[in-house]
This record gives structure tokens, C-alpha cells and sequence, in this order.
């Protein structure tokens, strides 16, 4: 959290051009206005001062910030963004003066016969100005590092309640092997080992193909349960293999289909992954297993919809009771890995 007072964004600094040259503009309107000059001639200084000073503004406090501070005692920190603020004012001032000094714009008797001295007193208005800003960007950035902490936090929370959820699953299969067949109950121990080895990321979102690779090797240890009789699909482009996911999201709806669908059918089970792609990421999960009974969630899907949303604004939608199908969107899939 330590350089979250140093962390100004572009468009703070839009923010800052924008407020910074209404408000000279304004003043100098009014200024020239009660001199009985043109406010044209006013708006024009008025334009150009905002203009130079928060353009020295930007390069003074980008630099310190980035090159400066962060490599002294933060008791220094106030003394030395006093001075660079002033400064901004300062010489932004004495440039609108050198500027407008040799071309016909008409400037106060104040500021053209003493510039030093008003260039002073506006790089002291700009110090003021500075610390207002510093002190709105160091709320806005802590508030929004909480709030990041907060969602971080929940999503851990939830994904503690996957991984038991599965074990229990997967290990109540394997107790059923160990006296059936031994050679398949060591194999399903590896295959749970290699499992949770690729899904023990500390990112709560991963590759769309590492989340179909988790799939797969999901369906291969509840086929040695179900003695092959699950057949899974997946029609999903290449294109898509980089999007990222939040972790265990189709592996959860599998495993939901497994759960509730899948139970006295006489037929072999088979699960359909699908994807397309307009203004959102659609991933449908469907099967031709048991109808949805009942639209309310349990606990496994209540947990995937809350991670949907602080994760990607996502949602989680029944789309058909019978055949049952399940459609997860994401309205921001456009965080694409550099891999």
C-alpha cells in the first residue's frame, strides 16, 4: 500500500487539464472584465496559463513520484511536493508571460509589470490546489485498494469452499475402488494428485484452456467411478484458449450435471461444453441427464454466481430445465493472457 499516494492516473490528469483550465479561464474572464479589457483576450490567457501550468504540473509530480520520492524518508515527502508544486505555478506562469508578451493579446497591468512577483502568488494558489489533489487521489486509491482486498478476500473464501467439495467427491470414489480394484484405486490417486497440482493457482481467474484441461481430467476420475460411461464434449474454438475464466467455473457445472442429472438415467451421459462470442463470452454446460427440478441454486452454484460477478460481472443462468443446460456469461471477457 505504500505508493498509493503516488499513483496518479491519466485520467486524473484529464480531470486536472479540464478543472484547471475552466477554472483560469473563468477567473481571467472575470478579471479582465472588471479591468475593462477584452473577455476574449481574457479566456485566451486564461486558456494558456491552465494550460502551461498543468503541463509542468504533469512533468514535475509525474517525476517526482515516479524517480523521487519513493527513494526518501516520507518525512521529506510534504517539503518536497510543496516545492514541485510551486514551482508548476510558478514557471507555468512565467511562460504564459513570455508567451503572450510577443503576440497582440492584451494582459493585466499586474501581471505585466510585476510577473515574478504574481507568478509567486499563483505557484503558491498551485501548491494549495496540489495538495487538495494529493489528498482526493490518496482517498480514491486506498478506498479502492480496500475494496480490492474485500473482493480478494471473498473470492478466497469461496474457492476454500470448492476444494473440500471436491476432495470429498473425488475420495468417496476412490473408497469405493480400494475394494473393487486396486490397480484403478492407485490410479485414481494420481490422477487427484496431478488434479489438484494444476488447479492450486493463486489467481482466482486462469486460461479457458487450462479450466478445460481441469474438465477433462475431472470427467477421467468420475469415469473410473462410472466405469466410462460419462462422454464429454467440447466445442469451444481455438481462438479462446487464452481468454481467462474464473478457476473451477465449468468444472463446478460438470460436476453439478454429474450430481443431479446424471442419477438413474439409463442412456450414457453425455456433457456438451459450447462457447460463442458477441458482446460477451457465453460458455453453455448441458446435458442429456434428469430435467432441473427446481431453478433455485444450491450451494455449489450459489458459490459459482457470487464468483461470476466480483470476478467478471459474470452471470449464471438456467437456459433450458430440459435438456438441462446451464449458460455462464461474462460481460468483461476481454482480459486475454500475453502468454
Amino acid at each position: 500500500m505504500g505508493d498509493l499516494e503516488l499513483r496518479i492516473t491519466r485520467n486524473d490528469w484529464l480531470s486536472v487539464l479540464l478543472i484547471g483550465v475552466s477554472f483560469s479561464t473563468i477567473m481571467s474572464v472575470f478579471s479582465y472584465y472588471l479591468s475593462g479589457l477584452s473577455v476574449w483576450e481574457g479566456a485566451i490567457f486564461g486558456i494558456v496559463i491552465g494550460f502551461f501550468i498543468t503541463t509542468y504540473s504533469l512533468i514535475f509530480i509525474s517525476a517526482m513520484n515516479r524517480y523521487l520520492l519513493p527513494r526518501l524518508s516520507r518525512q521529506w515527502w510534504n517539503a518536497i511536493a510543496a516545492v514541485f508544486s510551486f514551482f508548476s505555478g510558478f514557471l507555468g506562469t512565467l511562460g504564459t508571460h513570455f508567451v503572450l508578451r510577443y503576440n497582440s493579446v492584451t494582459t493585466i497591468d499586474l501581471f505585466a509589470l510585476h510577473p515574478y512577483e504574481t507568478a509567486s502568488i499563483i505557484g503558491i494558489l498551485t501548491y494549495l490546489i496540489g495538495a487538495l489533489m494529493y489528498r482526493f487521489v490518496k482517498t480514491r486509491n486506498e478506498k479502492e485498494h480496500i475494496d480490492r482486498l474485500f473482493v480478494d478476500s471473498r473470492v478466497r473464501s469461496l474457492e476454500t469452499q470448492l476444494n473440500p467439495h471436491f476432495l470429498f467427491n473425488a475420495l468417496n470414489s476412490l473408497a469405493e475402488l480400494i475394494h473393487q480394484d486396486t490397480a484403478k484405486a492407485e490410479e485414481t490417486v494420481l490422477k487427484i494428485s496431478t488434479f489438484l497440482r494444476n488447479t492450486m493457482t493463486e489467481t482466482p481467474l486462469i486460461l479457458f484452456d487450462q479450466e478445460l484441461k481441469n474438465v477433462r481430467d475431472y470427467i477421467e476420475l468420475e469415469n473410473i467411478r462410472f466405469r466410462g460411461s460419462i462422454d464429454l464434449r467440447i466445442d469451444c474454438g481455438h481462438a479462446l484458449e487464452r481468454w481467462k475464466v474464473p478457476k473451477f467455473s465449468i468444472q463446478l457445472l460438470c460436476e453439478n450435471a454429474i450430481k443431479h442429472s446424471m442419477q438413474g438415467t439409463t442412456v450414457p451421459f453425455s456433457l456438451t461444453i459450447d462457447c460463442r462470442v458477441n458482446d460477451a463470452l457465453h460458455i453453455r454446460v448441458s446435458n442429456n441427464g434428469k430435467p432441473i427440478i427446481s431453478p433455485a441454486y444450491g450451494i455449489g452454484l450459489s458459490n459459482l454466481q457470487e464468483r461470476l460477478a466480483y470476478l467478471c460481472q459474470g452471470t449464471l443462468t438456467i437456459e433450458s430445465f430440459d435438456p438441462p443446460a446451464y449458460l455462464i456469461t461474462l460481460k468483461e471477457p476481454h482480459e486475454i493472457s500475453d502468454r
